[in-house]
């Protein structure tokens, strides 16, 4: 198979700039929704922008069109193999679905209300997303552009509105102020964390430090942990929350689980070498949102640590039989 042409790689990162442009969240701004845009466009390397057409085509029609007229995937690099066929749902649900919401393609016009899983599905450009990318680099883009957004909004900014409708929002001891957590059961726990398990066996502690799936923290006081010996590695994977109990001296370091990362024997010496300068003792705690998550994690937690369990708010589990919430030399 020859190597990917000069036409090939600048179809595929213009039609990347369209999606940028047409409002498709960055995730949908890649190379694969690109071949997939090209494919129901019907647009090859060598053709120009005026030249796309509606070219229905189903989910493995459309992999079969990529392979032919543009041979290569991912990172620029030549691949002589087509998308492989367990690729075809990734391809329905990452992209094709993102593309139909956004309306710039439409499902079945033929016959609407095929079921999701009919093999005879087809879809292919809406009139309006095609008028406008027919004009891509011309003077009249950004007027039908702003014609396509009128009619279909901006899928980009619709998301990003509903995600933070989502969100959860989580309100800091002591100053009173809110954050707001990406939405998810992990980020439940966390907030119970917080405004539960803190003021409950840990009052008056100040929270330093709180991780986040969406933007990797949202508390991160670094001089503050500084003056405790602490240095945040940001290539360590850090608890989901850090505690400060001045009274007590302690730094509570507390990992939130709902599907995966109790605080093992393993995961103990990952925090005591992330921790190892830390002046305050370090107490180690798994947060829980009900019992029967506990249980399935039970066998794997380490011995001197301890377990809360969010549906249980004003009790906890002790793995060491010692003491009770407190550090070890």
């Amino acid at each position: 198979m020859p190597p990917a042409s000069e036409a090939q790689h600048q179809k595929v990162r213009e039609a990347r700039e369209i999606l940028k442009e047409l409002g498709l969240p960055k995730p949908q701004q890649s190379t694969r929704t690109a071949l997939v845009l090209l494919a129901m466009l019907g647009l090859e390397p060598d053709s120009p922008w005026p030249a796309v057409r509606s070219n229905p085509l189903g989910i493995t029609e459309s992999m079969d069109w990529m392979a032919d007229h543009y041979p290569f995937i991912k990172k620029g690099r030549q691949d002589p193999t087509r998308y492989k066929p367990n690729s075809r749902e990734s391809i329905r649900r990452q992209s094709v679905k993102q593309l139909v919401v956004a309306g710039v393609l439409t499902a079945n016009s033929d016959m609407p209300d095929r079921t999701t899983n009919d093999q005879n599905n087809r879809y292919e450009p809406t009139p309006i997303a095609l008028a406008a990318i027919a004009t891509f680099g011309t003077e009249n883009w950004q007027t039908e552009l702003q014609r396509f957004h009128a009619e279909c909004g901006i899928l980009r900014e619709r998301w990003e509105a509903e995600r933070r409708a989502r969100q959860v929002p989580v309100v800091l001891p002591g100053d009173g102020k809110e954050i707001a957590l990406s939405p998810g059961k992990h980020s439940e726990v966390i907030r119970a964390v917080v405004e539960s398990f803190a003021p409950h066996f840990t009052p008056g502690a100040t929270v330093v430090y709180i991780g986040d799936t969406g933007t990797k923290w949202l508390v991160n006081k670094v001089d503050y942990l500084e003056g405790l010996g602490v240095t945040v590695n940001t290539h360590g994977k850090m608890p989901d929350v850090v505690l400060h109990d001045q009274e007590r001296d302690w730094l509570v370091l507390v990992e939130a689980v709902t599907s995966h990362g109790p605080v093992n024997s393993v995961r103990v010496d990952e925090l005591k070498e992330l921790f190892k300068d830390a002046r305050p003792g370090l107490v180690f705690v798994t947060a829980f949102p009900d019992k029967p998550t506990f249980r399935r994690f039970a066998p794997d937690i380490a011995w001197e640590t301890e377990v809360w369990i969010a549906e249980n708010r004003t009790h906890m589990v002790h793995y060491n039989g010692e003491r009770f919430l407190g550090p070890y030399s």
